[in-house]
Order: C-alpha cells, then sequence, then structure tokens
C-alpha cells in the first residue's frame, strides 16, 4: 500500500447531524455538482493507479519508468506529486535488488532545486540507503543538508556511518563525520574513536589524530587516556617524542590515567632520538606514578643502548629487570646476544646462551642468526661457519640461517659447498629464497666463475618469481670488472629475453666499464641503454661525466655531452659544472671556454661549485688578483656570496707564495662576506704561523695569531 492514499470520507459511528438545515445544504449543492464528483472520483483511481504502477516499477528496479508514473500525477490531481509521493519512490527503489546512486542523488537534487521540499522523512531514508550503498561521501552531504533544512540526523546514524566507512572510505570524509558530530554533541563510542585512532596513526595522520584528541579535551569528551596510546606511539616513531610529552602531560592534567604502554611509547621516542637522561627520567616518573615497567618496557630501554653500543648498561638493565621480578624474554636475549657479538665478546656471549638455557629459553633462530651475523661483522668467518653448520645439522629450517650460511661459505671460497648445501636445502624441505641464490652466485663471481655463475642462474629452479634484476647485477658487476665484453652482451641479451630492465645498479656497473674501456661510441652507448631498458636522463648523463673525467678522458666526455643533447637530453649545471672542473684539472683552457660559452648560450647562470672551480684554476695559475677580483664579480654579478671553500682555495694559494700579509688581510674580507672559517681555514692558518716563526718573523705571525683569536 503507498505510503500517501485519498481515503473516502465517511462518518465515524455514534456521529450525527444535529441540524436539518446543514443536511438540506448538503444535499442541494451535491445535486448542483453530481458531475464534478463523479470526475474527482475518476481522478482519484487514476491517481491510485498510477502510485501503484510507481511503486511496483521502483520495487523492481525500473527506475526511469516509476519516474515517469510519479510525473504524470501532477496531469490527474492539482499539488501533486507530494513529497510523501517521492518519498514513497526512494524508499520503494532503495529496496529494489540493485538500486543505482547517481539516479537517487539526480531525484534528490530536483527535489532540493525544484520540489517539493524534502522532509526528514526523506533526508532519513535516503542517507539510510547511501550507507547501505556505502556511498559515505554523498551521505555525508545529505546529512549536512539535512541539518541546513531544520532537522537533527540521529546519533545512531551517523556513529554507525563513521564505523563503517573506517573501513573503505577516506580517512578526510571519516573526520568530516566526526566534526558533523562534534556540532551535534554527538560523542563517538570508545571502540569507534579507538579505531579512529589507529587508523589515523597508521595512515600517517598524527597531526590530525592530535587535533582530534585536542579538541575532546578542551570539550572534556576525553574518557581514558589508553586508548589513545596509538597517537603517542606514532609520534615517538616519527621521531617527535616531545610532542608525545606535551601531549602525555596534557592528558595527565585534565585527569587522564595513563597506563605502561604510553610510558613505554615514550622511551622508545627518547631511545630512537638518543635521550638518555629523558629515559632515565621517565622510569623514575613512572615509579612515582606507581606504574611498574614491563619486559616491553625493559627491552626497549636495552635495545637502546645496544642500538649505541652501551652493552654494559644494557646488561645492567638486564641484571636490574630481574631484581625487579621481571623476566626477560627471548627477544630481549637475542638484541644482548646481537651486541655481544657485534663487540667481539663472544665468551659473554656464550655464558648468555646457558643462562637462557637455565631459564627454559630455547634459542631461535634469530639467536643464531644474532650470532653469526655479529661473528661475521668481527671478521671470525670460520667461527660463524662452524656454528651455523652445526645449527644446520641439527635439523635449523630457518632460510635466513641457510643464508646466512651460505655466505660464511662464499667468503671462505667454498661456493662449490654453498651450491652442495642448497640443494640439501631443498631436498631438506626448505624453500630457497631469491637471496639464497644471489648468495651462490655472488660466491662464483667472486672466485671468476662468471661462466658457470650464468649457467647456475639459467639451470637454478627458481620457482614463480625467477631471477630477479639484483641476480643480474652481481654477473654484469662481475663482467665489467673482467672487462669481458662477450660476457657483458650475453648478460644483456638475456636480461632482454627475461624482460629485466637495467636499474641503477647495472647501470652504474655498465657506465663504469664504459668509462674505463671505452670501447662503444657515444652513440652506441645511448643505443644499448635505450635498447635494455635504461632510459637515459641528464643523471645518466652526469654519472658518465663524472666517471669520464675521473679517468681523464676529457675529450671523451665533451663528446658524450653533445651527443646527449643532440639526442633531446638536455645537460644542466652540474653537467657544465663536472666538465669545467675536469677542463681546470687538466689544464685545458681551449676547451674551458667552449664549455662556458656552451653554459651562457643555454642561459644557464654559475653557481658557487662554478666560481669555486675557476678560482682553483686561476690559483693554481698564480693569478690570484684575478681570482680576487672574480671573488668580488660573483657576488656582484650573481648574487652569490662566497663560500667558505672559495676562501680556503685563495688562502691555500697565498699560502704557498709565502704571501702573509695579504693572508692577514683576506680575514677582513671573509668577515665583511659573513663567512665563518671551517677546520680546514683554522689548519691553513696555524701553518702560516709556524712559518713565520719558523723564518724568524715573529710580527707577522702574532699579527696571524691575533686574527684567528689565538
Amino acid at each position: 500500500m503507498p505510503l500517501c492514499t485519498v481515503p473516502a470520507l465517511r462518518y465515524a459511528p455514534g456521529i450525527r447531524l444535529k441540524s436539518r438545515f446543514l443536511l438540506h445544504s448538503f444535499s442541494h449543492c451535491a445535486l448542483e455538482t453530481e458531475e464534478s464528483g463523479e470526475e474527482t472520483s475518476s481522478n482519484d483511481c487514476n491517481y491510485l493507479e498510477l502510485m501503484r504502477r510507481m511503486t511496483r516499477y521502483a520495487s523492481s528496479g525500473d527506475f526511469n519508468k516509476a519516474l515517469h508514473s510519479l510525473d504524470s500525477v501532477k496531469n490527474v490531481l492539482p499539488g501533486k506529486p507530494t513529497v510523501m509521493d517521492y518519498n514513497n519512490l526512494i524508499y520503494s527503489y532503495i529496496k529494489s535488488d540493485c538500486p543505482s546512486l547517481p539516479l537517487l542523488v539526480e531525484v534528490y537534487a530536483k527535489m532540493m532545486t525544484l520540489g517539493p521540499t524534502p522532509n526528514v522523512h526523506t533526508f532519513n531514508i535516503l542517507l539510510n540507503g547511501m550507507l547501505n550503498l556505502r556511498a559515505f561521501r554523498e551521505a555525508l552531504s545529505v546529512a549536512k543538508d539535512m541539518c541546513d533544512s531544520g532537522f537533527v540526523p540521529s546519533f545512531t546514524f551517523l556513529s554507525t556511518m563513521l564505523r563503517k566507512s573506517l573501513g573503505s572510505s577516506s580517512l578526510c570524509d571519516c573526520l568530516s563525520v566526526f566534526e558533523l558530530m562534534m556540532e551535534l554533541d554527538y560523542v563517538p563510542t570508545q571502540p569507534t574513536l579507538n579505531l579512529l585512532n589507529s587508523s589515523l596513526c597508521k595512515a600517517g595522520m598524527i597531526q590530525e589524530a592530535c587535533l582530534m584528541v585536542s579538541f575532546l579535551l578542551d570539550k572534556n569528551r576525553l574518557r581514558g587516556g589508553y586508548s589513545y596510546n596509538p597517537i603517542i606511539w606514532a609520534l615517538c616513531k616519527s621521531g617527535q617524542s616531545y610532542t608525545a610529552l606535551r601531549l602525555f602531560y596534557l592528558m595527565k592534567m585534565k585527569g587522564i590515567t595513563h597506563n605502561i604502554s604510553a610510558y613505554t611509547a615514550l622511551i622508545y621516542g627518547f631511545g630512537q632520538e638518543g635521550l638518555e637522561t629523558d629515559i632515565f627520567h621517565c622510569l623514575k616518573v613512572m615509579e612515582l606514578d606507581g606504574c611498574k615497567p614491563n619486559v616491553i618496557t625493559y627491552t626497549v630501554t636495552i635495545k637502546f643502548f645496544c642500538n649505541y653500543g652501551w652493552i654494559d648498561k644494557a646488561l645492567s638493565t638486564l641484571l636490574a629487570m630481574e631484581k625487579e621480578g621481571c623476566d626477560p624474554d627471548l627477544l630481549t636475549y637475542n638484541i644482548i646476544l646481537r651486541e655481544l657479538c657485534h663487540r667481539d665478546r663472544v665468551d659473554d656471549a656464550v655464558k648468555l646462551l646457558h643462562e637462557m638455557g637455565l631459564k627454559g629459553l630455547s634459542p631461535d633462530p634469530f639467536s643464531f642468526a644474532s650470532l653469526g651475523g655479529g661473528l661475521l661483522k668481527v671478521g671470525k668467518v670460520n667461527s660463524a661457519s662452524i656454528l651455523l653448520g652445526e645449527v644446520i645439522s641439527k635439523g635449523c629450517k630457518d632460510v635466513a640461517v641457510c643464508n646466512l650460511y651460505f655466505h660464511c661459505l662464499c667468503l671462505q671460497h667454498r661456493s662449490r659447498v654453498a651450491l652442495v648445501e642448497l640443494e640439501n636445502m631443498r631436498k631438506n624441505g626448505i624453500l630457497p629464497t631469491n637471496v639464497s641464490y644471489n648468495t651462490v652466485l655472488q660466491g662464483f663471481c667472486t672466485e671468476g666463475h662468471t661462466d658457470e655463475a650464468l649457467e647456475l642462474l639459467k639451470g637454478f629452479d627458481w620457482e614463480v618469481t625467477g631471477p630477479d634484476v639484483c641476480s643480474f647485477n652481481i654477473i654484469l658487476n662481475a663482467a665489467c670488472k673482467q672487462q669481458d665484453t662477450s660476457m657483458i652482451r650475453r648478460i644483456l641479451d638475456l636480461m632482454e629475453c627475461k624482460g629485466i630492465k637495467l636499474d641503477v645498479v647495472g647501470l652504474t656497473c655498465f657506465i663504469q666499464y664504459f668509462c674505463t674501456v671505452g670501447k662503444f661510441s657515444e652513440f652506441e652507448l645511448l643505443e644499448i641503454l635505450n635498447q635494455f631498458g635504461a632510459i637515459p636522463n641528464t643523471v645518466t648523463l652526469n654519472v658518465l661525466l663524472q666517471k669520464l673525467c675521473e679517468s681523464n678522458l676529457l675529450q671523451r666526455a665533451r663528446t658524450l655531452l653533445f651527443a646527449f643533447r643532440d639526442s633531446g637530453i638536455s645537460p644542466d649545471l652540474i653537467s657544465y659544472n663536472i666538465l669545467i672542473h675536469g677542463c681546470i684539472k687538466e689544464k685545458n683552457q681551449l676547451l674551458l671556454g667552449e664549455v662556458i660559452r656552451n653554459m651562457n648560450s643555454l642561459r644557464l647562470n654559475p653557481d658557487a661549485y662554478t666560481m669555486a672551480s675557476l678560482i682553483l684554476g686561476l690559483c693554481n695559475e698564480g693569478k690570484i688578483s684575478i681570482a680576487m677580483r672574480l671573488r668580488s664579480h660573483m657576488l656582484e654579478e650573481y648574487g652569490l656570496k662566497p663560500t667558505t671553500v672559495i676562501y680556503n682555495i685563495i688562502l691555500e694559494a697565498l699560502f704557498r707564495r709565502g704571501k702573509f700579509w695579504d693572508i692577514i688581510s683576506l680575514r677582513k674580507f671573509m668577515i665583511m662576506d659573513e663567512c665563518e672559517p671551517d677546520e680546514i681555514t683554522k689548519e691553513i692558518y696555524d701553518r702560516a704561523v709556524s712559518k713565520c716563526w719558523l723564518k724568524k718573523m715573529p710580527k707577522v705571525a702574532k699579527l696571524l695569531e691575533s686574527v684567528v683569536g689565538r
């Protein structure tokens, strides 16, 4: 039955007309309008039929026909369709099998602009429908319109929308729902607030989470500090421990009681930032507040000490922990074990293992990996290899421990043994990872067996993933170092066949090879890089230029720069700085002039590095006065302040030529340019003072000492 119908006019039982005059009057009117009444009754019937038809279409999901039926009502009865008729349409359509959100939004927009004006039922029907469709952003917009129209969404609806939107919607939309709830003086339930806090922190929206907590604190709506621990943890993990501390005390001033997790978070944050004093202060405050540290708190503190190499403090904390009746867990011991091995205190590590056994704690794979890794770090490869071999022989099936063992064998030049152990690993049901295979490949390449490594790469059972770019880089690096052009081409061809592109590591290996042997022309190099997926850019050009200049291949660097430029890759200021420095190093004045002219044609203004290179060249030629004029010119022409590096270059040149009075005078220019001396500056002045005393020039020596403040 439709939500709105026109009932027949009937008198209720027991009601009688007391005036015959009235009865006569109604009868007379009825006679005059008999024909008209018949027409109205017919229209009512048509209206009811259209409403039934509209409901049927809407319920079946045919929105267009339903809307057409509703629009037809205006031709049957004046004042129709009403807002209740529209509500009936929307309600029936939402209940259909597959309602369309755009169609609902369209009919809602029509009501808002052309009428009939939505009422409270319209808004509630739409909100619940959009919530079921998980159209949270559209529902929020309708909820705001509802408030603007003088109605109020229910707490239940907004709370449900906030909770559901946290799982799938934008967190910004969730915050908008939260703000609307606050405007209506609704406070979300504690589980919902906890989830919102956690979601914001995981997404890195720490500032928004802090603002939300501050807002709740201002309104005295914060119910429990423990639920906001994720914010304190997030701040501490992101290096904002003092911000976390301010929030901590703000909540404490509001009467919020913190639990052990909040204190542990602060200790973690202080440890991350190296704030040892704050850690001990926090531990004291915990004690005063009656909050006893637990195993996590102590472990976080111990890890901090180990990270900074304070192993004795870590061991003292371990003893204090046991005295307080807090038993260390396996993680606590593993952290200390690793650091003991890193400090080459193997005997202490063995004692700690014995202590673990007395407490019923068996070392896990991480324990053995920590021991093996620590031994490797201090260069005790044989000890690490024996330890890990015994662990694996006793049934350890951890792939990380196996990979570490392979690494030990390869460092001992026993890559063939590592290959046998790799096969045994598969037979024992341990699935190797790419790290396993790549470790063995690295071993073969280190021993000079590059051909065998390539065959192994082809023959390994790589499971689903296949060899990765790291696998190819290992062999490519070895081939480049051996300058084996044939092997390099085979590797590149295989990479192309496997669809693997050169990454920055492989590209660097290839560039180093090219710069060393120069067997390819510049254009061939560009073609090869493009062919194997390493799209060259300005960074590629600069790496190549740097390598060529370091190898004293200045002309090749110049040719390469123009080859890249002609291929559409524009050099930048760094490119020209590299070439300028190379020209000055090789004292190639002719090429230097060409490079500077080319740089000016591209309207690239020099920077401080450019000027430092040019001043270095002038000083090397003994043209110190010209270098000083260039120093003044860089400030006047380009607005560049001379750097300490530039002054050090000039000072060194003056010292080599024994111009001690000029060294004294140059200090005035440094002060004028607000250029602070560094260690190199001080060292030059110290040498100048010593030289003056040696040459028996006490007056100059004393003046130099006064200049440097001694």
